[in-house]
């Protein structure tokens, strides 16, 4: 699996235009093939940061992500509404089994 993580510092003002489009990014993303989740969340401590967390099926799926047009706009919108860099890490993971309390 893949994971992703993202985040976004508004520019004051933009904080609410950023969680529109971030919202409509990640519903649109949920439809694409291998994408398992994909989340944008507004920071509790800094409201003009967002952060978003994903996770796909593999690298593959998350190339044929970023080449979508409405991914490349989401990310040309997106930049004129933030203040400085956006920050994105990619991972590879594999899921870890945990013993029941039960046991």
């Amino acid at each position: 699996m893949i994971i992703v993580t993202g985040s976004l510092l508004a520019k004051s003002g933009c904080e609410d235009r950023l969680l529109a489009l971030g919202l409509e990014h990640v519903r649109r993303s949920r439809t694409e093939p291998g994408c398992v989740s994909h989340a944008v969340h507004r920071d509790a401590e800094n409201p003009l940061r967002l952060v978003f967390l994903e996770e796909w099926t593999d690298r593959a799926a998350l190339i044929a992500h970023f080449a979508v047009p409405a991914s490349r706009q989401f990310v040309r919108a997106a930049g004129e509404l933030v203040d400085g860099a956006p920050q994105l890490r990619i991972y590879e993971g594999s899921p870890i089994q945990f013993a029941s309390a039960a046991s």
